[in-house]
């Protein structure tokens, strides 16, 4: 598999590309081109195309949790997609895959929209939908990890905001956030987007659902911003414990929680622009 941060709140040195405080990741597994989050803005499309990577070939977007940092991109990705039917360049709709809480109406408070701003029969417009609950394969290595059950008590948080509901507002404890595993030669790679849900949940859970126990590689936003000794120990210990050998925490990932998650395995520096391969 081949990934390219596309979005992150960081950039590289010397890739003269854009940042925000949002994620979006790029990756060509088994002949497909999927893309996990949108960032906020425009600029993973900007990104893309100054990378020479072509967004309106995608074959899936995956979304990690409804939240405007991962989702608002969508728009400016649909408008490129739109675009290449407009040049005659006409092709199946990506996927779109995503839990069916991803998309639900959220906010901080009035007035203070944090969650998708478009809802399922806009993005039919222009993807072929896929809510699920449930792990769903993306390639024959590539999985959407699907609702990720909350396993470890030290990961517990409290809501954020508010998310509609058929019955209505309730507290937003993200039911909906979860992340992807690539079933490497070396272990697993799992790919998340802030991991709200606990990237030891994540990471265990994804050991369940594909049956491999080593952890190769973690990249992406761990949700470790307040300082909280014991969780990032814990943190530490599950991952050194499942063989975790690199450790990419960007976006939501405080420096303190990379400090202390550096005794669990080597600490990489992320940015718009790093590209990383993993057999």
């Amino acid at each position: 598999m081949e990934l390219t941060v596309l979005v992150d709140n960081n950039t590289l040195t010397d890739q003269y590309l854009l940042g925000e405080p949002a994620l979006s990741l790029y990756m060509e597994a088994d002949g497909a081109r999927v893309l996990l989050d949108c960032g906020y803005s425009d600029v993973a499309c900007r990104n893309a195309a100054r990378l020479g990577i072509d967004l309106a070939a995608l074959d899936a977007v995956a979304l990690s949790h409804g939240h405007n940092d991962h989702t608002w991109g969508l728009v400016p990705l649909m408008a490129c997609l739109a675009e290449r039917v407009a040049a005659g360049r006409h092709a199946p709709k990506p996927r779109l895959v995503a839990h069916p809480e991803a998309l639900a109406p959220r906010r901080i408070g009035p007035g203070e929209p944090i969650g998708s701003c478009l809802g399922r029969d806009a993005l039919a417009e222009c993807f072929a939908l896929t809510l699920s609950r449930d792990p769903v394969p993306l390639t024959d290595r590539l999985l959407f990890l699907g609702e990720i059950p909350r396993l470890f008590p030290f990961e517990s948080a409290g809501p954020i905001g508010e998310r509609d509901s058929p019955h209505g507002p309730v507290p937003d404890d993200l039911p909906d956030d979860t992340a992807l595993a690539f079933c490497g030669r070396d272990g697993l790679v799992i790919v998340t987007g802030c991991s709200h849900a606990g990237i030891c949940n994540i990471t265990e859970h994804a050991r369940r659902v594909t049956g491999i126990r080593r952890v190769a590689v973690v990249i992406g936003g761990l949700h470790l911003l307040a300082p909280d000794p014991a969780r990032f120990a814990a943190t530490a210990d599950y991952l050194q414990s499942a063989g975790a050998t690199d450790l990419y925490p960007c976006h939501c990932t405080g420096l303190a929680a990379k400090l202390a998650l550096s005794r669990a395995a080597p600490i990489h520096d992320v940015g718009s622009g790093l590209r990383l391969s993993f057999a």
